[in-house]
């Protein structure tokens, strides 16, 4: 038995998995937007699983707050704030050095998905925001790939594998069932309903990617952990032959441009990302000078700068994104940032 036989030999084991189903996790590619909460738990089980690659995309750096339920990052990652998207592709390496981690540090916009997509052989949601959510069904309409939707707040959570052709999809879903709209700033969220969406995330990733597409959960899942309710429900009735993303006809209305949302509240933080209309890299060495002869507070890393004025933070990234911390009011958030940029 090699060394890598021996890593995965309880895996195999298991029967609908065996040595040929490992064979096949170690061939695939999965893309996972979002490397909080369930990015970080589901990416940990796929890099221990064996996939070939994983590639990561966040658009966020690491947070004290982030600790209490986000695998792989420690105080250190959040002391120096480090991308998120980086901080799990080093630990994932320590966990796996076999498997090849992309991490990309910027927005999960149509024109970077769009490009990722060719090679992928499995979607997974570790999102924050239905608007990049509809983006990502679209995509795994347009490329058939599989999707494996997910979320949670509180303790409630939910999960449902979307396979192009087959399944309803997300659009679909949303027509007919209740799908929870508060969020982990408004109510909070305790670990384990993490971990629960995370455990149907990855059980359906392995049959998935080893082969076993009979065995794929052909419901939708949601609970209530802390009020012990389970519920699971046939979703096959719900595919809409009209539907614009999944339809007879798709026009895949996300892919649209102008689509993206241009300002966001970050979830769980009363932070708002700003995104300019023109994307671009951002003269962060010129404005660095600019901010130190104007007096200002400047920090960073090699991926971010961050600057405090008038007892504001923002952080900036290359891709002109940024970050204003201390408000949830976009319109505040915008005049912070047009008084810094210019």
């Amino acid at each position: 038995m090699d060394s890598q036989t021996g890593r995965y030999s309880r895996q195999m084991l298991f029967k609908p998995i065996g040595p040929e189903g490992q064979t096949e996790i170690g061939k695939k590619h999965v893309l996972i937007v979002g490397v909080g909460a369930l990015g970080t738990h589901t990416s940990e089980l796929l890099a221990r699983a064996g996939v070939r690659k994983l590639t990561l995309i966040d658009r966020d750096y690491v947070d004290k707050s982030n600790l209490q339920r986000q695998h792989l990052f420690t105080e250190k990652d959040a002391e120096e704030q480090w991308p998120k998207a980086e901080a799990a592709k080093e630990r994932l390496k320590s966990i796996n050095s076999r498997v090849e981690v992309e991490a990309i540090v910027g927005q999960a916009d149509a024109a970077l998905l769009d490009g990722l997509m060719e090679e992928v052989d499995l979607l997974v949601d570790g999102t924050d925001n239905f608007e990049t959510r509809f983006l990502m069904n679209d995509l795994a309409q347009k490329y058939k790939v599989p999707y494996l939707f997910g979320s949670c707040v509180g303790s409630f959570g939910m999960a449902f594998t979307i396979i192009p052709g087959v399944t309803p999809c997300l659009q679909c879903l949303i027509k007919r069932l209740p799908i929870q709209g508060q969020t982990c700033d408004t109510v909070g969220i305790i670990a384990p309903a993490v971990q629960m969406v995370t455990a149907h995330q990855g059980a359906e990733a392995l049959k998935i990617l080893s082969g076993n597409m009979k065995a794929v959960r052909k419901t939708y899942v949601s609970f209530d952990l802390w009020e012990n309710e389970y519920l699971s429900l046939k979703a096959g009735a719900l595919k809409d032959s009209g539907c614009l993303s999944c339809g007879d006809s798709p026009e895949y209305p996300f892919l649209q441009s102008g689509r993206e949302m241009k300002v966001a509240v970050l979830c769980g933080r009363d932070t708002v990302q700003v995104r300019p209309a023109e994307s671009g890299i951002l003269p962060l060495e010129q404005l660095v000078s600019q901010w130190r002869s104007a007096g200002l507070e400047v920090g960073g890393n090699p991926f971010l700068i961050s600057v405090v004025k008038d007892g504001t933070k923002a952080v900036f990234f290359k891709d002109g994104r940024a970050l204003i911390h201390g408000t949830k009011d976009m319109n505040e958030a915008r005049k912070i940032y047009h008084s810094l940029v210019g």
